[in-house]
């Protein structure tokens, strides 16, 4: 899992936040703007030690 980095996800769950939530290569990643169900394309923007922070890219 890499900063910056581009992955197609799929939006499995909500946070406490209401935050869209999906794994990649065991990392949970919480995409805001997002709900179950939802397939994006998510930019890395934090990783931390088994969490990460994503943003949805538009194309």
């Amino acid at each position: 899992m890499e900063e910056g980095k581009v992955y197609e996800a799929t939006i499995e769950d909500l946070g406490r936040e209401g935050d869209g939530i999906a794994r990649i290569d065991s990392f949970v990643v919480f995409v805001p703007g997002t709900k179950i169900g939802d397939t994006v394309k998510v930019r890395i923007t934090r990783v931390l030690r088994r969490m990460a922070i994503g943003e949805v890219v538009e194309e």
